[in-house]
């Protein structure tokens, strides 16, 4: 058995910060993910390794005690090949622990369990070397005293596409889930203030468990649809506002499209000019976790030129024309 290199898994280095684990994490599962790769055993059998990494090395303790493990492979290997003690047999696996002599610890097949759980679809890599040491027989896992534990469901993932204004107020989506050849729908609320790329947890509502164990949660990746009007920044929004130049001349007032299809009244003053930013605070995104709160809405003035003169028109332009020759003339 070949041991498996979560960090090459999810291509980072050994030094990542979690920060990058979780970036690349999120960025393979949603290239591989089952929903976007229908029927491709090999994208699904991907998906299945990208989230064993990610169980690993998306925790500080069992990432701890992955990297211990394999500091240790080559002792491993050696003794497998000369017949030696296995130091993972029997339930129990010793990893070093500071390291020099007398830096080891032996743990317990229950200290494993502990670690990392008995609920994961590991494979048997992990299975042998952190916690599979029980037999598993239909779904269940053996104990050393031989009894049987039931197996909780598994976590599952789904894609989610939001409008802007569904990522602002919340929404109420009903799913299709499928699971073993068959089709169930679940009721999932999205939180305001999500953003493109965030990951929500619907407890419970994962793979359900065997013998009566508690089921999987259901994880939610947001994908935000462009918007017409709309640029997301964080939790500010930004719009382009066109306006009449004798406005931008002479000042006056212009609306302001807001989310919802609310409209705001923008006082222009005059000889504002063309690509003049203006902060409508508390008029941008709900922020997450906080209601009660929300970004600025930045409007960008465009001023928009005539396409065609009257006569009468013109000749005011033309006076105009006039009256600022004579005062340049003048300086």
């Amino acid at each position: 058995m070949d041991f498996k290199d979560y960090y090459a898994t999810l291509g980072v280095a050994k030094t990542a910060t979690d920060k990058e684990i979780k970036q690349a994490y999120r960025k393979l599962a949603r290239k591989h993910h089952p929903d976007v790769n229908p029927g491709d055993k090999s994208a699904e059998a991907r998906f299945k390794d990208i989230n064993e990494a990610y169980e690993v090395l998306g925790d500080a303790d069992k990432r701890r005690k992955y990297d211990e493990l394999g500091a240790n492979w080559r002792a491993y290997e050696q003794a497998q090949r000369t017949g030696g003690p296995n130091p993972f047999e029997q339930g129990t696996w010793t990893v070093n622990m500071g390291g020099g002599q007398g830096g080891f610890h032996t743990m317990s097949e229950e200290e494993m369990q502990e670690i990392f759980g008995t609920d994961n679809p590991f494979s048997d890599f992990f299975n042998t070397f952190f916690g599979g040491v029980g037999e598993r027989d239909a779904g269940s896992r053996r104990t050393r005293g031989g009894r049987s534990r039931a197996r909780k469901g598994r976590d599952l993932e789904h894609e989610i596409e939001l409008t802007l204004e569904e990522a602002d107020q919340g929404v109420t989506r009903r799913l299709s889930i499928k699971q073993g050849g068959h089709t169930r729908t679940v009721d999932v609320r999205v939180p305001p203030g999500v953003g493109d790329g965030s990951r929500v947890r619907v407890g419970g509502e994962g793979e359900r468990g065997e013998a009566g164990a508690a089921s999987g949660d259901l994880y939610l990746h947001v994908r935000l649809q462009p918007h017409p009007s709309f640029e997301r920044k964080g939790r500010d929004l930004y719009v382009k506002v066109h306006a009449p130049l004798t406005t931008a001349v002479l000042g006056g007032e212009l609306t302001v499209p807001a989310l919802g299809g609310r409209s705001l009244r923008l006082k222009v003053p005059p000889t504002t000019q063309n690509g003049q930013v203006f902060r409508l605070r508390g008029q941008g995104m709900t922020l997450s976790g906080n209601a009660g709160h929300r970004g600025d809405l930045y409007a960008t003035l465009e001023v928009q030129l005539p396409k065609a003169l009257s006569t009468e028109e013109r000749g005011h332009f033309e006076a105009l024309a006039r009256l600022a020759s004579k005062e340049h003339s003048a300086a």
